[in-house]
């Protein structure tokens, strides 16, 4: 995992030289948009580096219809699922909930790394905000931009409805919502996310380092994080 995941939460990293991270929701020091790609020095991985700002467009944008930008057989709104066989250790038994996969690529978020209780305070900036909140890390790319996956009794204008029983909401809002106790009932925060470019996770399905299932509600929020992958495996629909 990334050294940022460290120095995001006020623990010192080993790599990261300097202060905390910035955190941030809806903006990325990147400014690129969702179709840009960048090459990971220390992996074959290809991911999708975009910017929180962009990553809402692109998922919300009206004009964009599923015919389009959809493709046959999208997992937007499955869970993905790490077999035995990954090599990868970043993704080493990781349960995704894919929030996008289209023609551009895929986008998803691990619901299985939990790091631990942080001040909602500190997330906020804020000090007159009280209470702790469980955080996760949601992949290895953009560790200071958070996602907020949450039960759809909630909604904002950013609101990305991902199946009609879990929905996304990418900014500080829905956090104030939380702590002022108007949120969802349901939520998972996370920092970063996991990404694919156009047609790699096809060709990682193919080499059947992923299983896949129905996204579950009580998985992805309710369910011992220890057991969470054992659980979704036996759910799975694609087997090797």
């Amino acid at each position: 995992m990334c050294a940022l995941w460290c120095a995001l939460f006020g623990v010192r990293s080993l790599v990261c030289a300097g202060g905390p991270a910035i955190l941030r929701f809806g903006e990325s020091r990147y400014r690129q948009t969702f179709g840009v790609l960048m090459r990971a020095k220390a992996s074959r991985r290809l991911i999708l580096a975009i910017s929180a700002l962009a990553l809402c467009g692109a998922l919300l944008a009206p004009d964009r219809t599923q015919s389009a930008e959809t493709p046959r057989g999208s997992l937007a709104g499955q869970l993905l699922i790490a077999t035995p066989t990954m090599r990868d250790p970043r993704f080493d038994r990781a349960v995704i909930l894919i929030l996008k996969h289209d023609n551009e690529g895929a986008l998803g978020i691990v619901v299985n790394r939990p790091l631990g209780e942080r001040p909602m305070a500190h997330l906020l900036g804020d000090g007159s905000v009280s209470g702790n909140v469980q955080v996760f890390v949601g992949g290895p790319v953009e560790p200071n931009v958070g996602f907020i996956v949450h039960s759809t009794d909630y909604r904002r204008a950013a609101t990305l409805d991902v199946d009609g029983r879990v929905a996304m909401t990418g900014n500080r809002e829905v956090l104030r919502d939380i702590a002022d106790k108007k949120g969802p009932a349901k939520v998972l925060i996370a920092f970063g996310y996991a990404g694919w470019a156009p047609g790699q996770l096809e060709a990682e399905l193919a080499h059947n380092v992923w299983y896949t299932a129905p996204e579950d509600p009580a998985l992805v929020f309710d369910d011992d994080r220890d057991k969470v992958w054992e659980h979704a495996t036996a759910r799975r629909t694609q087997d090797l």
